[in-house]
């Protein structure tokens, strides 16, 4: 007997309104560098502008090339939620494009971010509507399944859970439990903290920097 073709379960709590905006400040270099530098999603492009993408995730795990349960995710999703896709990296077929984009928006969905091709990337661009992504493509989707929808799901190498919190910007996308957000939140300050003390003595105009010898010097250098 074979399994049944689609496993649809619950869709996951949104994260705090209060987590959501105090992430909007964020920049994921500040995440990845306090999730030791080994978590966070690699090789997907930015195809919006400049809007700063931040909430929770909604996943969904699709036969490379079809979107058949995205459209039942875009219908089940809640205002806030970003709709993560394991397209399994294919770049045939595009999993999403403007109509469904558009959708996407009147739904209030933060964001997507697509493990697969999308196409009609100039309205992606004009709406500035987030979204990260493997590759362009012109071929559209097929609409057959099977899939699963809020299930964890492997993009670019990182295991995101429904959930988990989603963070993007000019530099890529970082996820992570939102279990961990108030100690990354408060790990995050004091690299900023830091920073801020390294780019004043930069600004000595000091050919001598502490932060540089601090690393040297660990080396005999």
């Amino acid at each position: 007997m074979s399994e049944a073709p689609f496993t649809i379960c619950p869709a996951p709590s949104l994260a705090p309104s209060q987590v959501i905006t105090a992430l909007q400040d964020v920049v994921t270099p500040h995440l990845s560098d306090n999730l030791q530098r080994m978590q966070g999603i690699v090789g997907l492009q930015r195809f919006h502008r400049a809007r700063k993408l931040v909430g929770t995730a909604y996943t969904v795990k699709a036969r490379p090339g079809d979107n058949l349960l995205i459209y039942r995710a875009l219908m089940d999703l809640q205002p806030g939620h970003v709709l993560v896709v394991d397209g399994a990296g294919n770049a045939d077929n595009a999993l999403v494009g403007e109509l469904i984009m558009l959708y996407a928006i009147e739904r209030g969905c933060a964001g997507l971010v697509i493990d697969g091709a999308i196409r009609d990337s100039a309205a992606f661009h004009a709406a500035d509507f987030p979204c990260y992504a493997r590759s362009i493509t012109h071929r559209g989707p097929y609409k057959l399944g099977p899939g699963a929808i809020n299930v964890p799901v492997n993009i670019g190498g990182q295991v995101v859970s429904p959930g988990d919190l989603v963070v993007g910007d000019e530099d890529g996308v970082v996820t992570f439990p939102q279990a961990d957000a108030e100690r990354l939140l408060r790990a995050v300050a004091a690299t900023v903290e830091k920073e801020d003390a390294i780019k004043a003595e930069i600004l000595s105009g000091r050919v001598e920097q502490s932060w540089l010898t601090k690393t040297l010097s660990a080396h005999g250098l």
